[in-house]
C-alpha cells in the first residue's frame, strides 16, 4: 500500500506520516526497490497505535522512546511495560479530571435547563458564574 493510500485509509496527512517514520514515532517502512514506501500490515500496526497514542494525547517523546525498545529487542520489555504503564497512569488522571469537568458542566447546564423552564432567569445565585 503506498503511502498515498495509507493517508486516505486513516485520514491521516501524507506528510504526517512521513514524520512519524522520520522522527522514529513508527519503525522505518518498508521500501519497494525503488524506494518508495509500501507499507505492509506491519508498518499498518504501527501506524495504527501512533494514530492511537497520539489520539490519546501520548508525547511524541514517548511514542519514539517505545519505539526505539521495540527495535533493540526483547530485552526491553520491562522497560516498555513500566514506560505504558506510566501512560496509562497519565491517561487514568486526564480521565478523572475530564470526568470532573464534564460533572461540572452537566451541573450548570441543568441549573440553567430549569431556569430557562422556569422563566426564572434573573436568579441572584452567583454560583453560576
Amino acid at each position: 500500500m503506498n503511502i498515498k493510500e495509507v493517508s486516505e485509509r486513516y485520514n491521516i496527512s501524507q506528510d504526517t506520516l512521513r514524520y512519524y517514520e522520520r522522527v522514529g514515532m513508527i519503525p522505518p517502512v518498508t521500501r519497494t526497490p525503488g524506494g518508495k514506501r509500501d507499507y505492509q500490515e506491519e508498518d499498518l500496526r504501527w501506524v495504527q497505535l501512533a494514530i492511537c497514542m497520539r489520539a490519546a494525547g501520548l508525547p511524541v517523546e514517548s511514542m519514539i522512546e517505545y519505539v526505539s525498545l521495540f527495535l533493540q529487542g526483547d530485552e526491553t520489555i520491562p522497560a516498555r511495560l513500566d514506560l505504558l504503564n506510566e501512560q496509562l497512569e497519565q491517561l487514568r488522571t486526564q480521565k478523572k479530571q475530564i470526568e470532573e469537568t464534564m460533572d461540572r458542566l452537566l451541573y450548570k447546564i441543568e441549573r440553567y435547563e430549569n431556569a430557562i423552564e422556569t422563566d426564572i432567569l434573573d436568579w441572584s445565585d452567583k454560583e453560576d458564574v
